[in-house]
């Protein structure tokens, strides 16, 4: 790499790493709570509000059902993370949903649950830093006038930090993480405290809004719809949930019952948040609406363009502790940086599976292997683009994203439950303990409970979400299954063609003669070193070969190489449409009909440039030749480099880059192997 480019790259992801430096570090449970759960706990500053803006849809008389689809999401989350508890049990190895679903369902399963978890990733990062920047636009507007350059620019930032090989860091995740769970929890305490005991009377900033319901009088079918619709947004709670169940090798032993705490752990602290908000919301009046310029009615007027609708939690908090009070503004803070880190858990999830994939022979080979910082740098990279995509093209507006979102969970939880089922049956056929069969009957029902309820509810996003977006997420899973086992058939036919015979055939044979065809323009010096070479090779036939395109020229050719005596047979090709590749690739092909076991060996000296302008003007008839010769059987072609005096410079500044070391590239060995520096004592 120049040095142009090193310092910069250098500079933005550090020095290199050795491979041995590719470590493992064990967590405990107060720290893997926030490094595996800060995406579920996270969720909460979002989910509440999308309950209430679907509700929205039939007025504030709806809002009266919100704590009803607070218990069908609690009673969902429940269910969700006893099912995982199962698989963290029985898969300790952390292979997550994919190696439960290949395993027991097969690889087309396995294939649409990694389709899923690649779209749920894409979308993690997009709603995570949408969400964030919302939420810290409460507090700083500035944020959410500019929200589609601000979360790209967070967007980048995590991908810098991500391709620096930054891991989950315990303190990094713990902090933001703790101080948000800790500012929700002081929120509902000192709310319901002043609510029950002191008897204040607190409103959110929207309380005295009035809302112009799309739809009034909902009964029915149509408001069962409208309430199936609002679980469904509120589902986006349990988004996360599974990152425990694949990070299972991470912590401390007894692997498995400490993951299987976090999960119950996190499980209790997103429910209870989540209730906690919803709750609050309904005591403090806040009032949401999809199109809040036009649905937001105050004193008989719409709010208009230039209202900006502050998420729900930032709404309670203000209503709770006081717009502008210290308390408001690190919650807010908190908020925002835990939804970034949120985020940031799909930087580890994504490469991860992209490398098992490619692994498997499912995505370019590229995706597997490390960066400079052990890192999955093209997983990392490729994640940051579309994630960035998306948030351009949705303008950053959460709401909007999660239409797109829950989809890809509930089919990854819904598969995964299900091969669960398979492999408590497979494990049952063959098990006469009966202890062992009465854990394994237990973990059964618990897991086929799960497979039937998101199951359903994957039905009901589906069917109630499908026109709002959901619709995106299903092409997305569709176009990545199509290319992975596109990519899968083509590394099999390859694996297969090139594979070594146990018998004896046409690769293992010896060419009965080769005959070596050296191409010429003109005499020069990179010509007779070309046909030096040739000589050296000792083929059986050895021919000089032009093609006429100006006769003048060749002309010339002709007289000049009589007069230098030079014992290589001439051969001349008519072209007279001025071409230079056909006839060569047509006389080539003629020597291979001619003789089909001999093997032509095609020889062609080529300018070596020391500038990358300088490679434009020289060469690229050479380019043309092998990119074509390249699909002829039995051909082989070899260039005969000629340095030029500016491939001496290069050549200079390629030996001064390699002396000099980069700002951080620096590598030191052990203190023991080090020299020790001269001493300036006398």
């Amino acid at each position: 790499m120049s040095k142009l480019t090193d310092v910069p790259k250098r500079i933005l992801i550090g020095r290199a790493l050795r491979s041995d430096r590719l470590g493992e570090t064990l967590l405990p449970k107060r720290i893997a709570l926030p490094v595996f759960a800060s995406d579920p706990l996270s969720s909460v500053a979002y989910a509440p509000g999308e309950v209430l803006l679907v509700l929205s849809i039939a007025g504030v008389s709806a809002y009266h059902f919100s704590p009803w689809i607070a218990v069908a999401v609690v009673v969902l989350m429940f269910t969700v993370v006893a099912s995982y508890r199962q698989n963290v049990h029985a898969y300790p190895s952390g292979g997550g949903d994919y190696e439960v679903a290949t395993t027991n369902l097969g690889p087309k399963a396995g294939l649409t649950v990694a389709s899923a978890l690649l779209v749920d990733y894409v979308l993690t990062v997009a709603v995570s830093i949408a969400s964030g920047i919302e939420n810290l636009g409460s507090a700083v507007p500035f944020v959410v006038e500019h929200k589609v350059l601000c979360a790209t620019a967070v967007i980048v930032l995590l991908t810098l930090m991500n391709l620096r090989g930054v891991k989950e860091s315990g303190k990094l995740f713990a902090i933001p993480t703790y101080v948000f769970v800790g500012g929700v929890f002081v929120m509902i305490l000192w709310g319901a405290f002043r609510g029950l005991v002191l008897g204040d009377t607190m409103r959110a900033p929207t309380a005295g809004f009035h809302i112009k319901a799309e739809h009034q009088g909902l009964a029915g079918f149509a408001l069962v719809f409208l309430m199936l619709r609002a679980f469904s947004s509120g589902c986006a709670a349990l988004t996360g949930v599974e990152a425990i169940s694949n990070g299972v090798p991470a912590f401390r032993k007894p692997k498995s019952k400490n993951a299987a705490t976090t999960l119950a752990m996190m499980g209790l602290l997103a429910v209870t948040m989540f209730c906690g908000i919803i709750a609050l919301a309904a005591t403090t009046k806040v009032r949401m609406a999809a199109n809040p310029a036009t649905d937001l009615i105050s004193n008989g007027h719409p709010l208009g363009s230039g209202y900006v609708q502050n998420p729900v939690i930032s709404q309670v908090a203000e209503a709770v502790f006081g717009k502008g009070s210290f308390l408001f503004v690190l919650l807010a803070a908190a908020t925002a940086l835990v939804l970034f880190l949120a985020a940031n858990t799909a930087y580890n999830g994504f490469p991860l599976l992209g490398s098992i994939l490619a692994q498997d022979r499912y995505l370019p080979r590229q995706l597997h292997t490390r960066g400079d910082r052990l890192a999955f740098s093209n997983g990392i990279v490729l994640l940051a683009g579309a994630a960035a995509l998306l948030t351009v093209i949705y303008g950053a507006d959460s709401t909007r994203l999660i239409q797109l979102y829950i989809v890809g969970v509930f089919v990854s939880f819904t598969l995964s439950q299900t091969g669960m089922v398979r492999h408590w049956n497979r494990h049952l056929a063959v098990e006469k303990d009966p202890a062992k069969r009465r854990h394994m009957v237990r973990s059964r029902a618990i897991n086929t409970f799960g497979a039937f309820l998101t199951g359903l509810v994957l039905v009901v996003v589906l069917v109630t979400k499908f026109t709002h977006g959901a619709w995106v997420a299903l092409l997305g899973m569709c176009i990545f299954f199509a290319t992975m086992t596109a990519i899968r058939k083509h590394y099999d036919r390859v694996a297969e063609e090139i594979a070594a015979p146990e018998e004896p055939d046409d690769d293992l044979v010896r060419p009965s003669r080769v005959h070596s065809v050296v191409l010429i323009s003109k005499i020069h010096r990179p010509t007779l070193r070309a046909l030096a070479y040739a000589r050296l090779m000792r083929s059986d036939t050895l021919e000089a070969l032009t093609v006429n395109v100006d006769p003048a020229e060749t002309k010339v050719l002709r007289e000049e190489w009589e007069r230098r005596g030079i014992d290589v047979p001439l051969k001349v090709l008519d072209s007279p449409y001025r071409e230079i590749t056909r006839p060569v690739i047509e006389y080539v092909k003629g020597l291979r009909k001619e003789s089909p076991r001999d093997a032509v060996s095609v020889i062609i000296p080529e300018y070596v440039v020391g500038h990358w302008y300088e490679h434009l003007l020289h060469n690229q008839s050479a380019l043309r030749l092998k990119g074509r010769l390249l699909f002829t059987p039995g051909v082989m072609v070899t260039s005969v480099p000629y340095q030029l005096a500016s491939s001496e410079v290069a050549r200079v500044r390629a030996r001064r880059r390699q002396e000099w070391s980069a700002p951080g590239a620096v590598r030191r060995g052990p203190a023991g192997e080090r020299p020790k520096e001269p001493s300036t004592k006398d």
